[in-house]
């Protein structure tokens, strides 16, 4: 088993102690509670985020996304930035061979989330639309057990001692507690509507669940399976995709997509709302690092295609905004770091890549093509060799996606198209903001000459259109702009005008 680096880890009074680490204030000692599973009996992996003193990158970890269009998982290793290949879990949308939206299609709908075990042996992978949970051996890139569970799951977590998955079924108002070996649902504990992630204190003792249609934060008591706290969210954050948990288990962020603005900061042993930050249209995922000692929170914002570094405060004061990251593409999505702190990556949903970001200069060192529609990320640390490329294929990737400015001619606003490449046909994805409230409006293809009305849509009370989806052949009649225009369809529309 591979040994830490600069890593001593001492079993006194249930804590795991990093040496070496001391920090004056709330930050000195900088412990963590252990865990009662067997995988914290002796020395291990960290899995990110984790303090400062984990083991370095490793050509036998792992970083995987979830593809939504191509259904897939992309696989990547991080110690040389390769895209070793997929890992098929249905066939791409609107794929006409597989008759994927006929009757007859039994494989996988919107691969969405991820999740991992302590010890680096699991991922766990959920489909939205097909409600599927799949558990997959990071050893050989093998989905070894399937459960369905309730109406559009949408992320789950290995409870600290890897027996249990917990699910959150955001489609209903239930976290579901999965027996994945037995291949069966144990147990659910309800709540609020829309449950949306569930993430687990350092310490394992406690699980924080967040929600896309209810503004609270559930603390539950892992032992007993009982919801032992209910924070309440402010109204002006809006309902909550996503989340994560600081390594100190200090904080808690959410990022809020709905009214596309704000992400909370949530103080884990005071249970009080610290900062509502207004961060962006489609703010997702947060995560975190220190380097030098200094604590940061990144934050994408797929709206903006950056993804934001807050400088975290540790005295009840806001986040200080320290550095806005442009990503190399569009749509920045799920994130997550290295163990050791030098490293962050980013999905790009909108251009089927990944951003390597250096966490020390806080740019962007590498972009990989990866599958179609990149949603979670996770960075999954194992201490056995991995097969490199077994049982992985190459669906979904080193197909043809553009991005190209969005036209506004008389509108005020800014947008950005992706174009991309499916069987058959191609996608066309609009995304659209700070446009006039609640009004309908038309996207038209043209070639410079010859126009056609691709979809109508209507932008929300905040001006955005977050997601505007329309298939045509886009690249084989030759459209080389998008246009918006008030209104429904009309046969008179022309470029420009």
């Amino acid at each position: 088993m591979r040994t830490r680096s600069n890593l001593v880890v001492a079993f006194v009074a249930a804590t795991v102690l990093v040496a070496g680490c001391s920090w004056n204030g709330t930050q000195e000692n900088r412990t963590q509670e252990a865990s009662a599973s067997p995988l914290a009996s002796g020395p291990s992996l960290v899995q990110a985020p984790a303090l400062p003193g984990a083991q370095p990158i490793s050509g036998n970890d792992r970083v995987y996304t979830a593809d939504q269009v191509s259904n897939t998982v992309s696989v990547i290793d991080p110690k040389t930035n390769t895209v070793l290949g997929t890992i098929a879990l249905g066939q791409p949308r609107l794929a006409p061979a597989a008759d994927v939206l006929g009757a007859m299609y039994k494989g996988e709908i919107d691969v969405h989330g991820l999740g991992f075990s302590r010890d680096g042996r699991w991922l766990d992978v959920i489909d939205v639309t097909t409600n599927a949970v799949h558990v997959i051996d990071t050893a050989t890139n093998k989905v070894v057990r399937t459960v369905y569970v309730g109406r559009a799951p949408h992320e789950g977590f290995f409870s600290p001692d890897g027996n249990r998955l917990w699910v959150a079924v955001r489609g209903l108002n239930y976290v579901s507690v999965i027996d994945w070996r037995a291949g069966r649902e144990a147990e659910r504990i309800y709540m609020e509507d829309g449950p949306s992630k569930v993430v687990f204190s350092p310490n394992g003792k406690l699980a924080y669940v967040n929600h896309m249609h209810a503004q609270v934060l559930d603390v539950i008591d892992v032992a007993s399976r009982k919801i032992v706290n209910r924070v309440p969210i402010p109204v002006e954050a809006g309902g909550s995709s996503d989340e994560a948990i600081s390594p100190d288990g200090r904080e808690i962020w959410l990022g809020m997509p709905m009214n596309g603005r704000t992400t909370a900061v949530v103080n884990a042993q005071t249970y009080k709302v610290e900062a509502v930050l207004r961060t962006g249209p489609r703010t997702n995922h947060p995560n975190f690092v220190t380097v030098d000692r200094i604590d940061y929170a990144y934050q994408t914002v797929g709206g903006l295609n950056e993804t934001l570094v807050y400088r975290r405060s540790h005295n009840g004061t806001p986040p200080k905004l320290v550095k806005t990251i442009h990503n190399d593409g569009f749509g920045s999505h799920g994130i997550w770091p290295s163990p050791d702190n030098t490293r962050i990556y980013v999905a790009l949903q909108n251009s089927d890549a990944v951003d390597v970001i250096d966490t020390r200069t806080m740019s962007v060192i590498k972009n990989m093509r990866i599958g179609q529609s990149p949603m979670a990320l996770v960075y999954v640390a194992r201490s056995g060799p991995a097969a490199t490329t077994q049982n992985l294929g190459k669906q979904g990737l080193g197909v043809r996606a553009e991005n190209i400015p969005l036209q506004l001619p008389g509108i005020s606003g800014k947008g950005s198209v992706l174009i991309r490449e499916l069987p058959g046909i191609d996608e066309v994805d609009i995304g659209a903001y700070m446009l006039p409230p609640n009004q309908t409006f038309t996207a038209y293809g043209s070639d410079g000459t010859h126009v056609t009305a691709l979809m109508s849509m209507n932008s929300n009370e905040l001006g955005n259109i977050d997601e505007g989806l329309s298939y045509s052949y886009f690249f084989a009649n030759h459209y080389t702009s998008v246009f918006l225009k008030a209104g429904t369809p009309n046969r008179s529309a022309s470029p420009g005008k």
